[in-house]
């Protein structure tokens, strides 16, 4: 299956988004990790809707996929300007997601 790769990478992406975002609520200063949620939010959102629609059959997915790798790799930026280990690994997360959205693409 053509998109099997990438389907795994887009519930990996959002697995770590939804982690990272829950797990920055925990940190001390939370204020400064609200740019870094809202984006792991925002991430999240779009690697689910991407990965419905890619479980049918429709083919103009075209947008979508240059979409989520836009915020993908916002996504790796904001969570690598931090520290945290939950916010490094999400990066690490959207970096690859953004690759095999790319990969696919091709």
């Amino acid at each position: 299956m053509r998109n099997e790769k990438l389907i795994h990478a887009l519930g990996n992406c959002i697995n770590h988004c939804n982690y990272c975002a829950d797990a920055c609520l925990d940190e001390e200063n939370v204020k400064m990790m609200v740019k870094c949620i809202r984006t792991d939010r925002v991430c999240a959102e779009v690697c689910a809707a991407l990965n419905q629609v890619l479980s049918t059959n429709y083919k103009d997915v075209q947008g979508l996929i240059d979409y989520c790798i836009k915020v993908c790799n916002a996504c790796a930026d904001e969570c690598g300007k931090h520290d945290h280990k939950h916010c490094k690994d999400c990066a690490k997360a959207c970096r690859e997601c953004a690759e095999a959205c790319k990969q696919y693409a091709a």
